[in-house]
């Protein structure tokens, strides 16, 4: 009788995370009233873990990283995880909301169909500044030379720092030198690979993550950085009353525009809530929320009459056709050259 009844027990309890969402997402990359009202809706928990960019995400993976139902990859990353059939197809009949998205950032090269995708955000790399610490030196702030010039660096010595990412940094150098974005020809990386190593004596630091703050309280006056962070930074600053205002803008030769997408990791445990959170985040009010807290870039055209107009007047955050014409989605690469471009970056890093 004992047996029975502790069976019957161990049946009537639900399994451990059998209520839960596991999101694996880029920080800060999602408001807490959307995650509560999510909640709410799906009578479960979200569980969030972080990384500061698509080479740690993949990494993660690859190394057998088990538990995620949900994943934000950029394009570049997506391709990667579709060729290695690491996602689950997506079931459209769940997905009503996906009537929402603009069609220009649907059907792209990295998912043709959006048989596993759906777009969440954009970001623009761009430039950040100090704006009086700029206009007092008489530096430029449309170009990527304020980046990678000894002559200005010369003024701001200690006080820039670049993304600690090996696809973003070269392709600002890359873009500075006239290339592509997206150029894989080996002599124009290591043209690309000097520039930072010329430039890199005047950095501060490699930093994906704490650039923010640290341009928030006035400890860095310049920033290769993403327009979302830009966005908080600003926003940050101003909530401090600081005693100088921070700016951003696309530099004239060129950025990366980083689409990222929501994807179902394939060994995911509750892909039914999956769906749930894709086609919630879908919905005009909840996808805005996103921009109106962080900044980003949005292609949920339900979502525009919810954002924020001066948020959706910033050409850094909401490029009109001429910025566009000057901004690249990166490509994958493919195995060979991902070898030569870590051994670039081990070089960059450790000179």
């Amino acid at each position: 009788m004992i047996r029975i009844l502790l069976i019957f027990i161990l049946l009537s309890v639900p399994a451990f995370g059998a209520d839960e969402l596991h999101l694996y997402n880029w920080n800060n990359y999602i408001a807490k009233e959307t995650v509560d009202r999510f909640e709410a809706y799906c009578k479960c928990r979200v569980i969030q873990d972080y990384y500061s960019d698509n080479e740690e995400l993949l990494a993660k993976l690859a190394a057998g990283a088990r538990g995620y139902d949900i994943l934000v990859p950029t394009g570049n990353a997506l391709a990667s995880l579709v060729r290695q059939d690491a996602l689950l197809r997506l079931d459209k009949k769940l997905l009503p909301n996906l009537k929402n998205i603009n069609p220009a950032y649907l059907n792209t090269p990295f998912d043709p169909g959006n048989r596993y995708s759906v777009p969440y955000a954009y970001t623009v790399t761009l430039i950040g500044y100090n704006v009086e610490k700029m206009r007092q030196l008489g530096l430029p702030t449309d170009t990527w030379a304020v980046i990678f010039d000894p002559k200005y660096l010369a003024r701001v010595k200690g006080r820039v720092t670049v993304l600690d990412s090996q696809r973003e940094l070269m392709a600002a150098a890359l873009k500075y030198l006239g290339y592509s974005a997206n150029d894989t020809i080996e002599s124009h990386w290591d043209r690309a690979m000097r520039v930072i190593l010329r430039a890199k004596p005047y950095w501060a630091a490699f930093n994906s993550s704490s650039y923010i703050k640290e341009l928030t309280v006035g400890n860095i006056w310049l920033v290769h950085g993403y327009s979302n962070d830009m966005f908080q930074a600003q926003n940050d600053a101003r909530a401090a009353k600081r005693k100088f205002t921070l700016g951003f803008s696309i530099p004239k030769e060129g950025a990366v525009l980083a689409l990222d997408n929501m994807v179902i990791h394939k060994y995911a445990s509750r892909p039914d809530l999956a769906h749930k959170f894709i086609n919630f985040m879908l919905d005009g009010k909840n996808s805005s929320e996103l921009t109106n807290m962080i900044g980003s870039g949005n292609p949920n055209l339900a979502a525009l009459k919810y954002i924020e107009p001066e948020i959706a007047a910033n050409p850094a955050i909401f490029p009109g056709k001429e910025e566009l014409k000057k901004l690249e989605m990166l490509q994958d690469l493919n195995m060979e050259q991902r070898r030569v471009l870590n051994r670039i970056w081990i070089k960059i890093k450790i000179e």
